[in-house]
């Protein structure tokens, strides 16, 4: 078919969705169903991306009801929970951080929704100084101590995210429970695309980290202090 023959035939398309108010909001529904989703594929941020992913499967269900597309109506209103649910819950996330930047002994909050439990006996060792760290860890109860430092963890700290910055990925330090305690525990791969989704948790947890060396690095000046000897008496 030539394109001379093509335009009467979409001309009379075009005149016969304009006259019925059903095909008219289905294929206005489509058109921004289709925008919505080409505009999440420049997004670089997943919070954006998902709430546009929820217009388009919106959109894409009115397409598919009015016109009607039964496969479109059924794959969209199947996606359409699914990235409502995945956006709340990276929004929910998002709040968590900002919780904890603004009250960092409570900096474990916004990861406990996706963290699992574990009670531990008095004197169990956690991980060794040397062991491959691939997890991060919260205290819930309890009192866990860091004993190459005599650092003790109280309930809402973070431990155990340095070695997932390490160069050999190994534990710097040992963590012993100093009484029964409840942790709470999540693996590398699950904090790794936390922090895809959702980038500012990536930046809190640098502080962590960067805030752990400086803890650490007081502590050596202090020894280092303590072990020099008093300048001689002057003359």
């Amino acid at each position: 078919m030539s394109i001379a023959e093509m335009l009467p035939l979409l001309q009379q398309h075009v005149l016969a969705v304009l006259a019925s108010p059903r095909d008219l909001v289905a294929y206005v529904a489509g058109a921004l169903a289709a925008s919505f989703v080409i505009g999440a594929a420049f997004v670089r941020t997943m919070i954006p991306l998902r709430w546009l992913a929820v217009a388009g499967n919106v959109g894409f269900v009115v397409f598919g009801a009015l016109h009607p597309q039964y496969l479109t109506l059924f794959v969209s209103a199947v996606l359409l929970p699914i990235n409502v649910r995945r956006a709340l819950q990276m929004m929910r996330l998002t709040r968590r951080v900002k919780a904890a930047e603004a009250a960092s002994d409570l900096s474990g909050l916004w990861l406990r929704p996706y963290m699992k439990a574990r009670k531990l006996k008095p004197g169990t060792v956690l991980f060794r100084k040397g062991d491959p760290g691939d997890h991060l860890y919260c205290v819930v109860d309890g009192q866990i101590e860091l004993v190459e430092i005599g650092a003790v963890l109280l309930p809402g700290k973070i431990f155990g995210e340095i070695a997932f910055f390490a160069p050999d990925r190994r534990r710097t330090l040992t963590a012993r429970c100093v009484e029964a305690a409840t942790v709470l525990s999540i693996d590398e791969g699950t904090v790794k695309q936390l922090v895809y989704q959702n980038p500012s948790l990536g930046f809190h947890l640098m502080g962590l980290v960067a805030g752990r060396l400086s803890e650490d690095i007081r502590r050596f000046e202090q020894r280092l202090a303590e072990v020099q000897p008093a300048p001689p008496p002057q003359v």
